[in-house]
């Protein structure tokens, strides 16, 4: 379930990038939308779906008709031909998928529990075949040679519906007793009372800040890499060829440093791991910058190798933060507010700012034939000339259109020091005495 559960996402989140600039050819700010639709629907459907799996269905059933109904949608990407549909075809599909990443835990601690096994011990060993298969589609996909068409989307739907029909044979997962509560309790919203607190407005702020930081490599790193296949010296490259398989690293990175998690807040404390985390993301966005699939291919693998720092030491540190640091009464809540500042409201701005600032400030446009291959390294009757140039009327060397290429250079650069402003702001303004024996202060 885990497996499937993730693989379906990654067939497609980090190509899309170059189904939709290289095959497509769409407006990079309508590309910045889409992301945000993965925001939008973290902000209300997990809870919607949490209600309905409490008190009307099984949470195995809604998980499968989820998975169904999304995997019918994502299907129909392939026949849009415009970027506004594509947007809310998608934001359909994802109306569906996101919640099925809430159910996906409550059915397995439920089976666990069903089958009195350790939930602690037990589960991360189960979770940690979800980032598996998110590595294994990303593989599938750039082998197959189809990082860059529309078929990523059919691998995906028919996965999910595959995944939706085996869910119906999942042990039953019954809804629980309802608790008559406030439609204030019931949506979560009472957890918003925690901005009253200093430290945990702090949490919650930067939580948005890095939930931000994010979206960009999930955005841009695979079509950034692909992208070298412009130039003349890196067009044969096999790094560019299989820059997906690439960008697997920070996967694999990711299920390692998650163990060393329980070590860092032990002995340096929720402050310091976020530090740490923040001051990763510099790195990451600071080796992409200065590297290249060939003398400079070693700060690309660095890179993908400190993601996996910089992601669990915010996402997986932040949430056991929250956990004890609230009091059991509004501790679910207070988990579904963090979720929501980082995959919701963080996702949203990071996506859009990211892509309207780059259209508008990091796009370099060539309107003639010289400018262009002096820039690529290129000659008129290379493939790649030709690729970039169909459709596009030439009248004595100039371009009827201009042709837009990113500088992914100064793009990163931007990146990292929007991180490195971003950890010294946490740095001084998050006040925080660490206790080796409790991760947070429990408010009672």
């Amino acid at each position: 379930m885990n497996f499937m559960q993730f693989f379906i996402w990654g067939s497609w989140l980090i190509t899309i990038y170059n189904y939709w600039f290289e095959t497509m050819k769409w407006d990079g700010v309508q590309f910045g939308a889409v992301f945000t639709t993965l925001g939008l629907s973290s902000l209300i459907m997990p809870t919607l779906a949490g209600i309905i799996a409490d008190k009307w269905i099984n949470a195995e059933r809604l998980f499968g008709l989820l998975h169904i109904l999304g995997g019918i949608v994502i299907c129909l990407l392939p026949s849009v031909d415009n970027p506004t549909t594509f947007f809310w075809v998608i934001f359909l599909a994802m109306l569906c998928y996101m919640p099925t990443i809430a159910l996906s835990n409550s059915v397995a601690y439920n089976v666990l529990k069903a089958n009195n096994y350790d939930v602690i011990s037990s589960f991360p060993p189960i979770r940690v075949w979800g980032t598996i298969g998110f590595i294994a589609a990303m593989w599938f996909v750039n082998i197959t040679g189809n990082k860059a068409s529309s078929n990523q989307f059919v691998i995906s739907g028919i996965s999910a519906i595959l995944l939706g029909i085996y869910s119906f044979s999942l042990p039953k997962c019954k809804p629980s007793f309802w608790e008559k509560k406030g439609w204030i309790e019931t949506f979560g919203l009472d957890a918003f009372k925690l901005f009253g607190n200093y430290k945990m407005f702090l949490f919650f702020l930067f939580s948005l800040f890095l939930g931000a930081s994010l979206q960009l490599t999930n955005m841009y790193g695979d079509g950034y890499i692909s992208e070298f296949g412009n130039y003349g010296k890196y067009q044969d490259s096999l790094i560019v060829k299989y820059s997906t398989v690439i960008m697997s690293i920070s996967q694999i990175s990711e299920t390692l440093f998650i163990l060393a998690i329980p070590f860092f807040l032990k002995r340096f404390g929720i402050k310091y791991v976020m530090l740490i985390s923040m001051t990763a993301w510099v790195l990451r966005f600071g080796l992409l910058a200065y590297g290249n699939p060939a003398e400079g291919l070693w700060m690309i693998i660095a890179s993908c190798i400190v993601y996996g720092m910089a992601f669990d030491f915010f996402n997986v540190s932040g949430s056991l933060f929250v956990e004890t640091s609230t009091s059991p009464q509004m501790r679910s809540s207070a988990q579904g507010l963090f979720m929501m500042m980082t995959n919701g409201f963080g996702a949203v701005v990071g996506s859009f700012a990211s892509a309207s600032i780059i259209q508008y400030f990091y796009t370099l446009k060539f309107t003639s034939v010289a400018g262009l291959t002096k820039h690529l390294g290129i000659s008129e009757s290379s493939e790649v000339f030709n690729r970039l140039t169909e459709g596009i009327d030439i009248d004595n060397g100039v371009f009827n259109r201009a042709i837009e290429l990113k500088n992914w250079p100064q793009i990163w650069i931007s990146f990292a020091l929007y991180s490195l402003i971003i950890a010294l702001l946490f740095a001084i303004l998050f006040k925080h005495k660490h206790d080796p024996n409790s991760i947070g202060e429990i408010k009672h």
